[in-house]
């Protein structure tokens, strides 16, 4: 495989290609899928290929190979470059800009390896959290990891290796009683090997989650509409920030791009600076986190990953850059490239974004609301192309009064802009919590493991139903 990127990078400079980079990749993986029960799925599948980018007199081409026969890529090679001097005249100039050697060889360690799991160890997990909880009508379970190893070369004298290994577990749960039914899903995953699921404590989750399901169905209440306090735990605050305090800040959106391929912002270059939000919150997106489901040392056009700060003490601090917005824009890269597999192209992409954390104590945190709710975890959301207006429906969440958790709330509705919803908080928890998820973007759909999440937060008097 790493032979074959670089034959496809010297054909590619041989053929007068501009910048070039070439990205080989191997990725093994794994997916086992229980319903109520029964196995829906167990496979393991292996992915090889490679793909390379260049650029001729200002065109940008793209190409991908699994065939690694040397004949058949050579004519690949030059049937691209044939089609992107045709261009020329269509498109824009692109420029990738200066960026770092970088030589580099990082493998996340693996306590248990998960080449060396069988197929029985993860039907075993499955079937003990699932008979934890047997008498939920409906149980969704998937168990998937995967151990991707990259090989990246490009004109410029990078080369870097990476094996990056991912456990990841998505449930969903439906109680049903009478003619009431609630359903919760959840999703979580970090690096590693297999020995992750350990610190995931499945089966304690998913007992606690079907207890707080019943009680919300016995004893929940729907809320009025008015205005009052909300207090949202971590996985709130972590749907939040990617979706308002994160997509947006990808510079492609910013930059215009297709809204099919990345998106829209309500944000330009020139909120850089402005204030957006109370000066307590501050929100990073940082690739390097060890554990996070979306951690990486390199991105996919082999810059140097580093957590940026993409709101500062409430202001509009910096964007997610690759290469190409970095250069149009005016600004540095910060290594946020990534393409879910060889034959996709590279995109501003976020990694592990969170909310850092302040000063308080959860418990302060809600003893100092007289009327509010608390919204430990959500049902469902929603967010407009700009992402400016936005709404989230919370799974699990308690009337507060005085102080004090009163009784479970059904399903309450947080609908808020984004400059609206970061300005209303006054009060951030010191304890901070990951959750995972499968980032979506582009035409077509690429998702990407990543992570979000924060610490306990308090807006307040803000709208909820």
């Amino acid at each position: 495989m790493e032979e074959i990127a670089e034959y496809i990078l010297n054909l590619l400079k041989e053929n007068k290609a501009g910048y070039c980079e070439v990205r080989a990749e191997k990725v093994k993986s794994s997916a086992f899928v229980l319903k109520n029960s029964n196995l829906e799925l167990g496979e393991t599948s292996v992915n090889v290929g490679i793909g390379a980018r260049y650029t001729i007199n200002g065109s940008l081409g793209f190409l991908a190979v699994n065939d690694f026969n040397k004949e058949k890529i050579k004519e690949l090679v030059e049937k691209s470059i044939r089609l992107t001097k045709k261009c020329q005249k269509k498109s824009d100039n692109v420029s990738f800009g200066e960026s770092d050697i970088n030589i580099q060889d990082y493998k996340v360690k693996q306590n248990i390896n998960l080449e060396s799991v069988d197929a029985s160890d993860y039907l075993k997990t499955l079937n003990e959290v699932d008979n934890s909880i047997k008498d939920v009508d409906g149980r969704y379970f998937q168990l998937s990891s995967e151990v991707a190893n990259k090989y990246f070369i490009n004109s410029d004298g990078s080369k870097i290796k990476a094996e990056i290994p991912r456990v990841g577990v998505f449930y969903l749960l439906t109680l049903v009683e009478g003619s009431k039914s609630l359903n919760r899903k959840g999703e979580l995953g970090m690096t590693g090997g297999f020995e992750v699921l350990n610190s995931f404590k499945l089966n304690e989750r998913v007992v606690n989650e079907v207890n707080a399901l019943k009680n919300t169905l016995n004893r929940g209440v729907k809320l009025k509409s008015e205005a009052m306090d909300v207090v949202c735990g971590p996985e709130v605050v972590g749907i939040a920030v990617h979706e308002s305090g994160g997509h947006p800040y990808e510079a492609d959106r910013i930059c215009g791009r297709e809204s099919a391929q990345a998106g829209e912002s309500f944000l330009n270059k020139d909120y850089l600076g402005k204030q957006l939000g109370n000066e307590k919150v501050t929100i990073v997106d940082d690739p390097t986190i060890e554990s996070g489901y979306g951690y990486f040392l390199y991105d996919d056009e082999g810059v140097k990953a580093k957590r940026k700060f993409l709101m500062k003490d409430g202001v509009v601090n910096d964007f997610l850059h690759n290469r190409e917005t970095a250069v149009a824009m005016g600004m540095k890269n910060n290594g946020s490239a990534r393409a879910s597999d060889y034959n996709k192209e590279v995109l501003v992409r976020m990694s592990n974004t969170l909310m850092l954390p302040g000063d308080h104590e959860d418990e302060e945190i809600i003893k100092d609301v007289k009327k509010g709710v608390y919204i430990k975890n959500f049902m469902e959301w929603n967010i407009d192309d700009k992402r400016w207006q936005q709404k989230y429906v919370g799974s699990e969440a308690y009337l507060i009064e005085k102080g004090e958790i009163v009784k479970p709330v059904i399903n309450p509705v947080l609908e808020i802009t984004t400059p609206a919803l970061y300005k209303a908080i006054d009060a951030i928890g010191k304890k901070i919590e990951l959750h995972a998820g499968s980032c979506g973007k582009g035409e077509p759909m690429q998702g990407i493991p990543v992570s979000m999440g924060g610490p306990m937060i308090r807006l307040r008097n803000v709208h909820i139903k």
